[in-house]
């Protein structure tokens, strides 16, 4: 009920203005979940096609892009995404073999995951420039995760199936809340939360990385820094001066690649090549040397051929199911949460914009499909994506390149890195991880939102100090928090009117703003409802 006054009346007397009419409550409910879960419409072009085989060809390509794509598809664009792909691929190898080393993983599983993946990506991704991989923070929680119930080492077969289900159940995961719409539920990890928790992350899988730079054969399985300094500095009667010289060696010849690639664009392809490079490099130096005589630890065998199939390995029967399920969900979320920030990220430069749901459905069903062809969680790494974005991509063509390459390896290849060190893939790690730790975007939330700050060190020290759970715990948790305080607590203020104008503004913010004589004009930056109705009496 309001009042208003009519300009043309003499008496200028007051009337009523009329209430709206009460909508049905069905009505109502179904206009509030349609903007909940369906703000952008999706199916608003479906409504206007006049054939059935029109809406059909629409609703596919709505679910599966490549066929919205491939028919503008020209050879200009293949040219680009084949260098964009065998340059990625030359990345994927040694990180794969890296990061399932640090997932405790074999280290053919990593190239599994290099192969499968991309492919269904490839059909089922709306970003152009996202290429698939995997990450090492997810392979640091499945190892921590897992490794808490199940030794890879003492009991590998029953830890791959675990990995394998954990996979599977971070798949299902991931698609369901691209199906239901509910991708805003990964908005409230907040940058400031991801920007600490990788920090720590890194962090952490940085410390853990020198059990192999120092050639220590026994370690910790926590990842707290107390815990992992305790591990080295009470082995040091079993350091390997060897391998550190080496690992220090190539250390130095990641970081200077990226730093030259860093100084100039058109150099990005040595920092791409650095860790194949490193690995061609390590395995040539052992096999001369014999260097695994002397304490310098290698890869060994790896079996050759394509993913096997991996359905009955998925160990839902198992006593461990709980746990698997637990390290599925929370590392689904990390992974969907970089994978979807990183594709955003990109698509902005290009112009172009990517629908979350979609990356949400895709990224699901690529780890549901990898979980049955031996394949552990993958997302989309930034290193790998801004490599493909470097290198010219055009479309997720580059993601197929990529995984034919991987393939290839292999099929024929895989023999060729009996003499890898582990020493080369822990120095390819740290390096990777180095430039994970974003220490000018936290000074920048510094500067900006001390509260933001405040959430992104407490993430970071949850992750160094505790675990990767307690971090992740702890920046959600001051997260909600601080956006309970902004729903219960909103910030008001009065608003005057700007001289000689029709502008109102905050009086706080404009010392020149007039209050109205009698009439008090008041600003509130939240909804009204009970949490806050009293407060805002009060004020």
């Amino acid at each position: 009920m309001g009042t208003a006054f009519d300009d043309t009346s003499r008496s200028r007397q007051p009337h009523r203005v009329a209430i709206p009419p009460a909508k049905p409550f069905l009505q109502t409910l179904k206009s509030n979940l349609k903007e909940t879960l369906f703000p952008d419409d999706p199916f608003r072009e479906l409504k206007k096609q006049p054939s059935a085989s029109r809406k059909l060809l629409l609703g596919l390509q709505y679910f599966i892009p490549i066929l919205e794509w491939a028919p503008r598809y020209t050879f200009a664009f293949f040219r680009a995404d084949l260098v964009a792909g065998i340059t990625i691929a030359s990345l994927a190898v040694p990180q794969g073999i890296s990061y399932a080393q640090l997932a405790s993983l074999p280290p053919i599983v990593g190239l599994y995951s290099s192969f499968v993946p991309p492919l269904v990506y490839a059909m089922l991704g709306s970003s152009r420039d996202v290429a698939v991989g995997t990450v090492a923070v997810a392979s640091l929680l499945i190892s921590t995760m897992l490794g808490k119930e199940v030794s890879p080492v003492e009991n590998p077969k029953l830890y791959f199936q675990l990995a394998v289900t954990a996979t599977f159940f971070a798949g299902v995961f991931e698609a369901s809340l691209g199906f239901l719409r509910l991708g805003f539920i990964v908005d409230f990890l907040s940058h400031a939360t991801i920007v600490g928790f990788m920090s720590g992350a890194a962090t952490v899988v940085c410390l853990q990385q020198l059990k192999g730079i120092l050639g220590l054969v026994h370690f910790t399985h926590e990842t707290d820094i107390v815990s992992v300094m305790r591990s080295i500095f009470t082995q040091t009667h079993q350091w390997r001066w060897e391998s550190g010289i080496l690992g220090c060696c190539f250390l130095f010849f990641l970081l200077t690649t990226r730093y030259f690639s860093k100084r100039k664009s058109y150099f990005f392809w040595i920092n791409a090549m650095a860790p194949l490079t490193s690995v061609v490099l390590g395995s040539v130096l052992v096999y001369f040397t014999h260097a695994e005589k002397h304490g310098v630890q290698v890869i060994g065998n790896l079996k050759k051929g394509l993913n096997p199939l991996s359905i009955t390995d998925l160990a839902f029967g198992s006593p461990h199911l709980m746990v698997a399920i637990k390290t599925g969900i929370i590392t689904g979320i990390i992974a969907l949460a970089e994978g979807v920030a990183v594709g955003r990220s990109f698509a902005q430069y290009k112009n172009y914009h990517i629908d979350g749901n979609k990356e949400m459905i895709a990224f699901g069903t690529m780890n549901i499909v990898g979980s049955l062809t031996s394949c552990y969680l993958t997302s989309g790494p930034f290193s790998r994506t801004a490599v493909n974005y470097n290198a010219g991509c055009k479309t997720a063509v580059s993601n197929i390149v990529m995984a034919v390459a991987v393939m290839f390896t292999l099929l024929f290849l895989t023999p060729l890195f009996h003499y890898t060190p582990l020493v080369v893939l822990s120095s390819i790690i740290m390096a990777a991880m180095l430039g994970l730790i974003d220490y000018e975007a936290a000074f920048h939330l510094w500067k900006v939102d001390k509260y933001d700050f405040a959430v992104c060190l407490g993430a970071y020290v949850g992750v160094v100090f505790g675990s990767v759970e307690t971090g992740l715990v702890i920046a959600v948790a001051i997260s909600l928090v601080r956006m309970l305080l902004f729903l219960a607590r909103p910030k008001t203020g009065l608003l005057g009117n700007i001289p000689n104008s029709m502008i109102y503004r905050s009086m706080d913010q404009y010392p020149n703003a007039e209050s109205v004589p009698g009439v008090m004009i008041l600003q509130i930056d939240a909804p009204v409802y009970f949490a806050n109705a009293n407060y805002l009496r009060e004020r």
